[in-house]
């Protein structure tokens, strides 16, 4: 549409602005024009690395699936947080970009302006489906082998893109497309996106921007984390005081639940001063201009970490990332025979001790461990070396400690066993 407005890029560029506006772009320079752009653009390739290694056959599982989800809607929040913020803090402190600011950024925020909240909705949804998802099994653990499953992941996955799409629809007519007329020497036409009718709405305001906000976006899925994760906390710190008597699978559960405990105590630093800022406009007025550029810079530090809490506390994970992205591995680590990379589990932690279990629980009790196999990869070598073959089987009885782990997976119709080696041990003498 046409506009009277006159382009002044005066109040826009750095060195034409007074000292309060000069503070303020500096500081979103600093914030957004670097920080969010450089953790941004490490964030998306560790999203991407991470979909590659949770995809892979021996990844599979419901929790990994509910992760994959979670990275690929972190990329679109990073790409949208980038276009955004990053890019046109860059123009108002440096002057470059002039372009995209004023011709390329109006038109895509037309777009980019909802698909960004679209995409916040479902990574706030989706990290507390994966706290649901550990809560169940680490709790309830009885009740996991028939809710936690890949199915039902991929649901949980669709109805929460559906609803944070249909939920966030209106957004799609809060912004419109403003012709600039600007001055001569410049030559061409320039744009600026400015609110519509709706977005000045009082009743619109007050109902669905505020209220509705903050009940889906914070109150709601923060109160639920808080709660749940409570829980998975006690659980843990029972368990770890029963650790010398915990069966391995137990351990990598726990192992687990501590990877994701981090995940949301992440997600609840970044998001906080967000809350914040949405609870500051709703009662008191718009927040310091200073507060909402810290406020982006840390949900997209959010959508980018994910990665690196995956290397430190899952072992499997690492072994997986080494083996497909480093040539020879490190420290003799990810080699084609890593018993860790060509055998499946249940998630992105495992004990990198080379040994791997099938379980069998009995009928009459509560998750008892019979008929394990114990598989040892092992090597011969020529000379006066000798290598001795097996079969062994051990049965043990119930763990004292807590149980906080899946039951075993059944595949078509038996129970899943190593699909290169069963009860053969070589032990190396």
């Amino acid at each position: 549409m046409n506009s009277n407005n006159t382009l002044d890029l005066r109040g826009v560029l750095y060195e034409e602005s007074n000292d309060e506006d000069k503070r303020k772009i500096l500081y979103e320079f600093v914030t957004n024009g670097v920080l969010l752009n450089a953790v941004g653009i490490l964030g998306i390739f560790g999203n991407i690395i991470s979909v590659i290694i949770l995809s892979r056959p021996q990844m599979r599982s419901s929790i990994n699936y509910l992760l994959i989800g979670l990275a690929t809607c972190d990329t679109m929040l990073i790409i949208t947080s980038v276009l955004l913020f990053g890019i046109p803090a860059i123009y108002k402190y440096t002057g470059y970009l002039f372009v995209y600011y004023f011709k390329v950024y109006p038109h895509l925020v037309l777009v980019i302006y909802p698909l960004a909240l679209i995409a916040q909705t479902v990574s706030v949804y989706l990290t507390l489906t994966v706290t649901l998802e550990r809560f169940v099994a680490v709790c309830h653990p009885l009740q996991a082998r028939s809710l936690c499953t890949c199915g039902r992941a991929r649901h949980y996955v669709f109805f929460i893109i559906v609803f944070s799409t249909l939920y966030n629809l209106p957004r799609f007519w809060e912004v419109q497309l403003v012709e600039l007329m600007c001055e001569s020497k410049y030559n061409t036409t320039l744009y600026e996106v400015s609110m519509t009718p709706l977005r000045h709405d009082p009743v619109y305001i007050t109902i669905y921007i505020h209220w509705l906000y903050l009940i889906f976006i914070y109150f709601l899925p923060f109160t639920s984390l808080a709660v749940l994760n409570a829980a998975i906390y006690r659980q843990v710190r029972r368990a770890n005081k029963e650790r010398q008597r915990l069966s391995r699978l137990q351990k990598k559960e726990i192992g687990l639940a501590t990877m994701l405990l981090c995940v949301v105590v992440v997600f609840f630093l970044c998001n906080i001063l967000a809350l914040v800022n949405n609870v500051l406009e709703a009662f008191y007025g718009s927040p310091l201009d200073q507060v909402v550029a810290t406020s982006d810079m840390l949900i997209t530090v959010n959508s980018s970490v994910n990665f690196i809490i995956y290397v430190i506390f899952g072992e499997k994970f690492k072994r997986l990332f080494l083996k497909l992205f480093c040539s020879h591995g490190w420290m003799g680590v990810g080699g084609r025979d890593s018993p860790d990379v060509n055998t499946h589990d249940d998630s992105v932690v495992s004990n990198g001790d080379g040994r791997n279990y099938s379980l069998r629980y009995s009928h009459t009790c509560h998750l008892h461990r019979t008929g394990t196999t114990v598989v040892r990869n092992g090597s011969t070598t020529s000379g006066n070396s000798s290598s001795m073959h097996c079969s062994t089987r051990i049965s043990r009885a119930a763990s004292p400690g807590p149980c906080v782990y899946y039951p075993a997976r059944n595949v078509g119709g038996r129970e899943w066993e190593n699909e290169n080696v069963t009860t053969t041990c070589v032990n190396k003498l």
